[in-house]
């Protein structure tokens, strides 16, 4: 399974962005997961996504800016962020599980992850 993070770039802080996440192989039952780094700082939680895209969760920074969402007809897993602010300035990265579990916003269930797309937010 690969994974193409794209969709990232320079936006002015209240702006918006959309990522997408494209997998070669099946992301249906999977669950999946975006996650993202600061320049200095660990990789963070930021929304995952259980493998029907009914249940979500989200860091509490993002919940009511970030929407996270799933077609698993194309195998695509999507974040759409609004509202971003400088503090949202990071590398992106998606990621799936390897086995079928449920959402989780804990990195080590994670077996899949892309190569990250940089999101810059500019005050």
């Amino acid at each position: 399974v690969q994974l193409q993070a794209s969709g990232g770039g320079l936006v002015q802080a209240g702006g918006s962005l959309r990522l997408s996440c494209a997998a070669s192989g099946r992301t249906g039952g999977y669950a999946a997961g975006w996650f993202r780094q600061a320049p200095g700082k660990a990789r963070e939680f930021v929304a995952t996504i259980s493998g029907t895209g009914i249940s979500k969760d989200y860091t509490d920074s993002v919940k009511g800016r970030f929407t996270i969402s799933r077609d698993n007809a194309r195998n695509t897993v999507d974040l759409q962020m609004n509202s971003l602010k400088p503090e949202d300035t990071a590398v992106y990265y998606c990621a799936r599980s390897g086995s079928y579990i449920s959402m989780t916003p804990e990195e080590t269930r994670y077996a899949y992850w892309g190569q990250g797309t940089q999101v810059t937010v500019s005050s």
